[in-house]
């Protein structure tokens, strides 16, 4: 039977940076996690695969899956659902692959309930004036959004000390490096690797 994989939660503040660290630690090609699609019951966006961006379902059939405990956490967000698969998610850590979550704070803390040996890493800005530069920057917000959204991101900080972990998105590479420096620490963690020990001792 293969060892159970690791599940890793990255997340953060909105504009923080969280899809583009996590697709810069996955081009590095020196990590070998699962991905976990999100299921969402919004309409595909032009060039929007079913499969490989969402798995895009019905509302009924979303709410079929929360009241059959078939998420391992979603949310709401203007009358749209976001969430993640548990089938998927137990199916690839059971085969021994590591999984991958991007999700938002409040998911995290779902997975918390549900997953506390996962690891979790909030992504966070150098400070909140770079943080309103990146929400400006994007262009897809009015000002007065993108205030709503730093009022949010000062509560989500708040939350940071629900994590296991803290990294700094100053520079994306960095960032990266600091979240493999995290994920090989992991790796070696007592609780981790004494299963394989007392295995070993067991059979002697």
């Amino acid at each position: 039977m293969a060892k159970r994989g690791m599940l890793i939660v990255l997340s953060g503040p909105s504009g923080v940076g969280k899809g583009t660290v996590r697709k810069a630690l996955f081009e590095t090609g020196a990590t070998d996690f699962s991905y976990s699609i999100s299921m969402t019951t919004r309409k595909p966006r032009e060039g929007e695969v079913n499969g490989v961006d969402y798995y895009f379902v019905s509302k009924e059939e979303f709410e079929e899956n929360i009241r059959t405990g078939q998420m391992l956490e979603y949310a709401k967000y203007v009358d749209n659902y976001y969430g993640t698969p548990l089938k998927y998610v137990n199916e690839t850590l059971d085969q021994g692959k590591d999984v991958f979550l991007e999700i938002e704070v409040n998911g995290a803390m779902q997975v918390r309930a549900n997953c506390p040996d996962a690891v979790f890493v909030f992504l966070t800005p150098p400070d909140l004036m770079e943080l309103k530069h990146r929400l400006i920057g994007r262009g897809t917000d009015a000002m007065d959004v993108i205030n709503k959204r730093i009022k949010k991101a000062v509560g989500e900080i708040q939350m940071m000390r629900n994590y296991d972990y803290a990294v700094v998105n100053d520079e994306v590479n960095k960032a990266v490096d600091r979240i493999q420096m995290i994920i090989r620490s992991e790796r070696l963690r007592v609780t981790r690797v004494m299963p394989d020990y007392e295995q070993m001792i067991g059979d002697e």
